[in-house]
């Protein structure tokens, strides 16, 4: 991580109106906002492209526009939530999609945090390192929402005696991995549900014992009903994805994996990528010109591209798998890595055969994360890069979410008239 740390000023996008407009088209069209700012929708346009100045005016109406839209958003809210491990958002931007409202957010990486303020805002707790944070400081909520990191699990570790007031219970198990600092909130805070996030290796790491105290940890010590699928992203981005998810409710809903619905066929890398034809406004320092025309810089150096091919080739003769990953619009790409700033040769571009290819661009991990590109990037290419290579794939989050919220509004009803009703899952687009 770079030594350099982000501003108490930058850590605050709403002291400059630009990002504040910029950040309010998350949930605004530019019409919308034109109506209500009494302008033509292409002089928002050029306020939010910097193309002209934005009025410093505008910054209190458009403050006035938010409140009331946060106001209407809390009084149609259908459930709450909390982001652990929270990095840009893309959990929190599935459970939003469907109603729901987030009351607390721990994220441990500045940077991270930054991209995350400069697009949700900041009017609820935002804190860093969960490890000493008292859960019982953290606000009520109805679903806990966390991509926890796995880290290597101490079996032989030291019991506590006194985790979750049992004298033997999982800490000992878990000890020294935040998978326990999700446990121990789920048991303070006792929420209807939980969805969790992982690497699909979670379920053979260290001969599958790692799994296995994860979900009795959940089922026998918590009490939770779990469910768990491995599920590729491919199906909404061109990105070959798996990860793991781990679904929790307190009480027995119904609830199944088999409700998720994916597109019979997903979409190929030339849906992300700049077009570079004019079709497509220029944003730097992405792209440049009146066509858009990717940065050169993001192209790899003759130096760098005769490395790569002699790595490759070098494993080719010992008969193994490394090197470098080359695509095309026709392609689906190999997982983005948060590492893809080292080099970018998991995933580079092909130019044609006498090129040499180039990096994807920010802009384009985004959309290779499922992100819009409403998305704000306030970072360097290299936390960008990290950021969505750390990321989930937001359309499956939202899927997910779908099919979790009839069993979360069922539990909120029976908790209100104190009898339950199983849920009934309608089918995607109905």
């Amino acid at each position: 991580m770079s030594s350099e740390m982000p501003s108490e000023t930058l850590s605050n996008p709403a002291c400059d109106p630009v990002a504040l407009l910029q950040q309010m088209r998350l949930h605004f069209t530019q019409r919308d906002l034109a109506s209500r700012l009494q302008v033509d929708p292409k002089t928002i346009a050029r306020w939010e492209k910097r193309q002209t100045d934005c009025p410093i005016y505008v910054e209190a109406a458009l403050r006035d526009i938010l409140h009331a839209s946060d106001k209407k958003q809390a009084d149609k809210c259908s459930f709450t939530f909390i982001d652990l491990f929270a990095g840009i958002g893309g959990i929190r931007r599935g459970f939003e999609s469907v109603g729901g409202r987030c009351v607390f957010t721990s994220e441990w990486n500045l940077w991270a945090q930054k991209t995350y303020i400069a697009n949700y805002g900041n009017d609820h707790p935002l804190i860093g390192d969960i490890v000493p944070f008292d859960a019982n400081e953290i606000p009520d909520h109805d679903v806990l929402l966390g991509g926890f990191p796995c880290q290597p699990f101490s079996i032989a570790g030291v019991s506590k005696k006194n985790a979750l007031g049992r004298p033997h219970g999982f800490e000992c198990t878990t000890q020294g991995t935040l998978f326990f600092d999700v446990a121990r909130i789920i048991a303070a805070k006792q929420p209807k549900a939980f969805l969790l996030e992982n690497v699909k290796n979670l379920v053979s790491h260290d001969g599958g014992n790692t799994f296995r105290v994860i979900k009795a940890t959940l089922e026998k010590e918590l009490g939770y009903t779990v469910q768990t699928r491995v599920i590729d992203g491919q199906s909404f981005v061109p990105q070959h994805r798996e990860r793991i998810l781990i679904i929790g409710f307190k009480e027995q809903t119904g609830f199944t994996f088999d409700n998720f619905r994916a597109p019979a066929i997903g979409p190929k890398l030339g849906s992300i990528l700049h077009p570079e034809d004019g079709s497509e406004e220029q944003e730097m320092p992405y792209t440049t010109g009146n066509l858009a025309k990717v940065n050169p810089k993001y192209v790899l150096t003759e130096k760098l591209w005769e490395y790569l091919q002699g790595y490759a080739e070098k494993h080719r003769a010992a008969g193994n798998g490394f090197g470098f990953g080359m695509v095309t619009p026709e392609s689906v790409t190999r997982t983005l890595s948060a590492r893809y700033y080292k080099d970018g040769s998991e995933i580079l571009v092909s130019r044609g055969k006498r090129k040499s290819p180039r990096r994807l661009t920010p802009r384009e991990c985004a959309r290779l994360m499922g992100y819009p590109d409403t998305f704000l990037i306030p970072v360097s290419d290299t936390q960008a890069y990290k950021q969505f290579g750390n990321s989930v794939v937001v359309p499956v989050m939202a899927e997910v979410a779908r099919i979790m919220e009839p069993h979360i509004r069922a539990l909120k009803e029976a908790d209100e008239h104190g009898s339950f009703q199983m849920p009934l899952v309608a089918a995607k687009g109905a």
